[in-house]
């Protein structure tokens, strides 16, 4: 069997660089929205705001989020190894799964919550709540920034999101310390926190989505997979393309293996260059392996995919 790697060191060296400088973007959002946790539930022990818990709650939730997303990160910097002759690419993967799947339940939580309060209204200090959610604010504005340096990272996408939901809460929550603090109606809180909800859920589920299609192996979606058959095929050459699989071992790294059947005067190697050059150029696919199989020793199966 012959086979084609494109995955030189210095792609691996890349590949490492990229996911520190996530990790350490990551690294930095933890610190600060895991401080601002502490200080916020504190805030409303002391001011006795059942409100200003439930958005400690929330980013305390967000820090373990992003704790794994941190962890997580820090694993995909690793080299591959004799057991992981993958490296640990896939942490990250499911990491932003858990991740995606966590802020499903805290927004399905919310929406409870907001049921529940204005059924039976709880009372709030609003200008408690509005001063300790400005400053919630601004610590989410600067980590917001700072996530949003890296979007390359599946990562540090699951934590922007986990992110953008706190500033949204914080936007809401400083709303309805207002209008609580002038008007005293109570209704605004679990109405703003609904609507923050429903906003957090589209890119929630996208981030779901997404993951969990890597992790299913699936095509990636700016790949067609019938075109990339037909490329192959159409070289001159092949006679025939089978058992053909795409697929992402980490966002962005497309890996394709394959089994292509010859005509019997090819010379292998030629044709391995020129099938490498047209999938570089034309599909963005540079982690190849290719199986050659002459027409006169083609295995006698019926196989996966033909074209």
């Amino acid at each position: 069997m012959s086979q084609y790697h494109q995955h030189d060191a210095g792609d691996a060296h890349h590949q490492h660089q990229t996911h520190y400088t996530a990790a350490r973007y990551i690294g930095i959002a933890l610190l600060l929205t895991g401080s601002y946790a502490v200080i916020e539930t504190l805030a409303s022990f002391a001011s006795g705001s059942l409100a200003l818990l439930s958005d400690a709650g929330h980013m305390m939730t967000d820090t373990a989020s992003l704790a794994l997303a941190f962890i997580a990160q820090r694993f995909a910097a690793r080299p591959a190894s004799n057991k992981l002759s993958f490296g640990y690419t896939r942490v990250e993967i499911i990491a932003a799964f858990i991740n995606a799947l966590v802020m499903l339940g805290i927004i399905v939580w919310i929406v409870w919550q907001a049921v529940a309060r204005l059924l039976h209204p709880t009372p709030v200090q609003g200008e408690t709540v509005t001063w300790v959610a400005t400053i919630g604010l601004c610590v989410n504005l600067l980590v917001a920034w700072l996530l949003l340096r890296d979007q390359t990272s599946m990562n540090a996408r699951a934590a922007f999101i986990h992110v953008l939901g706190d500033l949204l809460g914080s936007v809401a929550a400083i709303a309805a310390g207002l209008i609580i603090w002038y008007t005293g109606w109570l209704p605004i809180d679990p109405i703003l926190s609904m609507i923050v909800a429903m906003l957090l859920l589209n890119s929630t589920w996208g981030l779901l989505k997404e993951s969990g299609w890597h992790l299913m192996d699936g095509v990636p979606h700016e790949i067609e997979y019938e075109h990339v058959g037909e490329d192959l095929q159409s070289i001159e050459g092949i006679t025939s393309v089978h058992d053909l699989h795409i697929w992402n071992m980490s966002p962005n790294q497309p890996v394709l293996i394959a089994h292509v059947t010859l005509e019997s005067d090819v010379r292998w190697p030629i044709l391995l260059e020129s099938a490498r050059l047209m999938l570089r150029d034309k599909h963005k696919i540079e982690h190849i392996t290719l199986q050659p199989e002459w027409q006169d020793e083609a295995i006698a199966y019926k196989p996966l995919h033909t074209y």
